[in-house]
């Protein structure tokens, strides 16, 4: 009796113990032979892929100098307003510096705004050829480079490149300062480009040429005096103007400068030389100062380049790299040679811009308000040219 009981409780044992082992042994190795190679690695990458906004990182706007009133007064604000417009935390992840003129400082800034975790670059360089390096120095961490307003020469690192068709600008000044003169036989001028480390003033002073040159050799026209102005610095233009009228003894028909800064710096040389009837002058960037000389009769005109397209552009492009966005194939209008690559860009239009067509200009547009140009001062000339 005790045998045949042993025998039945071995019996319940060795069952109990095998329905214990079958339940058992999908813990210990079929999880495990699974999980690693087919589920983990996919939960790692898929998370950060949703929240790519979230991750954009900081964008860095670095621009060069406060001479010329544009970059403080429209390119940041408008750049900063279009980045806020798409959601980027301006308070937080713009980096912004200024170099004032000075091309070891923006190469420090950059190089700065790198090590700040900075996703892209919008440089507008000091020095043209100088910043290659700091284009080079963003491909070796990734990070993309907009060219700004002035373009980057000799790296093959620059991602793009938005300004204005700036040959077109020289072209256009030229142009008008000949209309201006067209009553003069053989006029002379004084040409006052902008600075030689700008690859935009090489481009204004080549479409200027471009126009006066077949005129020179036609002897339709003299060019008695030609100044490149070092940091575009409108008291070296007061400067320059002043040695061309003391050695032309003030007999001057017109004048070539390639901004409202170094026309402003002419201007005062030319009141302080006492001439009374000015001659002819040129200018670009349609600031406030530039404006009111037009409306008084003491510069012919400016060049308008609308400032806030570019500057959008600029954000718009600055915020799709940042966040891994596609770029839309119909921003880009074309390439520039930079003595490496042709940069893809984005070209605006330039416009002349004289007494007749202030109101529809700068002011419809809204770059200027009438109660920024048309002050106490201004207001007999505001209201002569029908400016209301």
């Amino acid at each position: 009796m005790f045998k045949n009981i042993r025998y039945g409780l071995l019996t319940v044992l060795i069952v109990i113990a095998t329905a214990l082992s079958a339940c058992a042994t999908p813990t210990p190795t079929a999880a495990p032979a699974t999980q690693a190679p087919a589920t983990s690695a996919p939960a790692a990458t898929t998370a950060p892929a949703t929240q790519a906004p979230a991750a954009a990182g900081k964008i860095a706007f670095l621009l060069p100098e406060t001479k010329t009133a544009r970059y403080e007064t429209q390119d940041l604000p408008d750049f900063k307003a279009k980045l806020k417009d798409l959601g980027f935390d301006v308070d937080n992840d713009l980096i912004y510096s200024n170099a004032n003129q000075d091309a070891s400082a923006q190469q420090q800034q950059a190089e700065a705004a790198l090590t700040n975790g900075a996703k892209v670059l919008v440089l507008d360089p000091v020095d043209s050829a100088a910043a290659a390096a700091i284009a080079d120095a963003a491909k070796a961490q990734n990070v993309p480079v907009i060219s700004y307003d002035r373009l980057i020469t000799g790296s093959a690192n620059v991602s793009y490149y938005i300004s204005f068709d700036n040959v077109q600008v020289g072209k256009l000044q030229a142009t008008a300062l000949m209309d201006a003169l067209s009553g003069v036989t053989n006029p002379t001028i004084v040409m006052i480009n902008g600075s030689p480390t700008d690859n935009n003033a090489k481009l204004f002073k080549q479409g200027a040429h471009s126009v006066f040159d077949p005129l020179v050799a036609a002897g339709k026209l003299t060019i008695a005096k030609e100044y490149d102005t070092p940091d575009w610095s409108p008291d070296q233009a007061q400067t320059e103007m002043t040695q061309a009228l003391t050695a032309l003894n003030n007999k001057v028909d017109g004048v070539y400068a390639a901004n409202d800064g170094t026309a402003g710096g002419a201007f005062a040389a030319m009141k302080a030389a006492g001439i009374t009837k000015f001659p002819p002058l040129t200018g670009q960037d349609a600031q406030v100062d530039g404006i009111q000389r037009i409306l008084t009769g003491e510069q012919y005109m400016t060049v308008y380049k609308a400032i806030k397209p570019e500057a959008e552009a600029a954000a718009e492009l600055a915020y799709d790299l940042a966040t891994g966005a596609t770029v839309p194939s119909n921003m880009v209008t074309g390439t520039t040679n930079n003595g490496s690559i042709d940069v893809p860009s984005i070209l605006l239009t330039p416009i002349s811009v004289t007494k007749d067509n202030i109101e529809s200009t700068v002011i419809a547009d809204g770059f200027w308000k009438v109660s920024d140009i048309c002050t106490a001062d201004f207001a007999d000339a505001c209201t002569a040219a029908g400016i209301k």
